[in-house]
């Protein structure tokens, strides 16, 4: 009798990002409204971005070196020579019903990221994302469905075209990403980088980093990607992982089934945690691209450019390089303190006034974070500055106070109290010379019990040392006084 063995099939997902991310100008990409968040709509707008007739728009030098800037960030290549161009479309939030973006001459490409993973046993695992391209271009209007969070199921809609003309760049990745958990990291580590660089606040509730995701899958070993599907509307990292986690599963099965899989652009349904699908998507050649005839090319100098990059800051993953490799600090550490560049500038100064690094980062990412948490703080709103927290740190390992005192006193120290006052007449006596003569006169005034210990009663010597405490105010170092005690009740 023959049996037969179905081998089951193993798939890879093939995924890419789209990021657009607006940048932290005051003025809008081609003219001079304001692009502040939270205006009332339709107040925050001007012929250019209105598209009326008879007017030019102007590049907004700012925009250009905030995307020079993020392209060197991003390890790519800078143009030499780019360009704008007219992509042509057709919505209601649209008012030109074209778009001024760059096409195939970007202000960046050829780039990579690193994203770090932690495994289970907190070592860190990185790898490199390729950056395919990144380019300047302006931002559309918003439409605010009633009834409904889009344009089915709404009964009318509204539009604000306070955000025509914010400017982006929108920055795609290789499909390089295998996972819902690597591309929430990139995405995260984008958000890191932008806002080290200050090109952007990267807040995704406010709109200033949106995500699309592109996702296909294809048994393990086979060369040719499958059917690209976008997904769309996901407003956390944590909501691109689900996505992305519920598109696989949903591809896989679909393709086991039998079923074609459609290039289409898909929708994320947070309160279902599913996606589904939106409309069919347009190829490249749907937008009927032409060079924008009323914006000259772009040339960046030699100079400028080394100018540009001369100003960049230490970004997010060399920091977590030196943090590990000279400090010694952990991964899980090392990625805390590296989050927000406020946090690490904090720690590298307390660093700077001498704290040991393990014990100035167990501080601010346990004690301190939990405070700024509760009571909804950044690090620069707190009155414990670098220099004091390094006083603190050098307090405990020198002796003069205990970690339970520093950590009873936090509050005061983080109002503003310095560790002078914080700690005033609360200091542990560590000077043997100060010490040595409270033991005698505590020994010399309890005879009796001297010559118990003495006579095998040693248990006694607690009780020698709990006098020697209380006469002090509980401010004699314990090992020390254990130790002299000891010494003393021997000799």
């Amino acid at each position: 009798m023959t049996s037969t063995t179905t081998v089951k099939t193993e798939y890879e997902a093939i995924i890419g990002l789209e990021t657009h991310c607006q940048l932290s100008t005051n003025t809008k990409i081609f003219s001079t409204s304001s692009t502040a968040f939270g205006a009332d709509p339709n107040t925050n707008i001007d012929p250019v971005c209105m598209g009326l007739p008879g007017v030019l728009p102007v590049l907004n030098q700012k925009v250009l070196e905030y995307a020079v800037k993020a392209g060197l960030a991003l390890n790519c290549q800078i143009a030499k020579y780019s360009k704008f161009d007219r992509k042509q479309y057709f919505y209601p939030d649209l008012p030109k019903n074209y778009q001024i973006s760059q096409y195939d001459l970007p202000i960046a490409e050829h780039g990579w990221l690193e994203i770090e993973l932690v495994d289970a046993e907190g070592n860190p695992i990185r790898k490199r994302i390729g950056i395919t391209r990144l380019h300047m271009e302006e931002d559309a209007g918003k439409l605010v469905h009633a009834g409904s969070d889009r344009l089915s199921g709404s009964t009318y809609s509204l539009v604000d075209y306070n955000r025509a003309g914010i400017p982006l760049v929108e920055i795609v990745s290789e499909p390089d990403l295998r996972s819902g958990l690597e591309a929430a990291e990139y995405a995260e580590e984008l958000r890191r980088i932008v806002r080290y660089l200050g090109v952007s606040d990267g807040n995704m509730q406010e709109g200033s980093l949106r995500c699309d995701v592109n996702i296909s899958v294809r048994p393990v070993g086979r060369k040719e990607f499958g059917t690209k599907v976008e997904i769309k509307n996901m407003n956390s990292f944590n909501a691109i992982q689900r996505a992305i986690d519920y598109e696989i599963e949903r591809q896989i099965a679909a393709v086991e089934a039998g079923d074609r899989i459609i290039q289409e652009t898909r929708l994320w349904e947070e309160g279902a945690q599913r996606t589904i699908s939106m409309r069919v998507k347009e190829g490249s050649s749907d937008y009927r691209y032409f060079p924008e005839p009323d914006l000259a090319p772009i040339e960046v100098s030699n100079e400028q450019l080394e100018k540009w990059r001369s100003e960049l800051p230490e970004l997010p993953a060399q920091k977590r390089h030196h943090y590990e490799s000279e400090l010694g600090l952990s991964a899980y550490d090392a990625r805390v303190l590296t989050e927000d560049r406020p946090v690490s500038e904090y720690f590298e100064a307390a660093i700077a006034a001498g704290a040991n690094p393990k014990a100035a980062a167990n501080w601010i990412t346990q004690d301190i974070a939990a405070h700024l948490n509760k009571q909804k703080l950044a690090i620069t709103e707190i009155a414990l500055t670098p220099i004091n927290l390094a006083d603190v740190i050098t307090r405990i390992e020198k002796g003069k106070i205990s970690n339970a005192q520093a950590k009873e006193k936090l509050p005061d120290l983080l109002s503003g109290i310095s560790p002078e006052k914080a700690f005033a007449g609360q200091e542990l006596i560590t000077d043997l010379s100060v010490l040595e003569p409270i033991v005698d006169e505590v020994i010399a005034a309890n005879p009796k019990e001297l010559e118990k210990y003495r006579n095998g009663n040693t248990n006694l010597k607690g009780f020698f040392v709990g006098q020697v405490l209380k006469k002090t105010g509980k401010r004699a170092d314990p090992k020390l006084t254990n130790e002299l005690v000891d010494k003393k009740l021997n000799a």
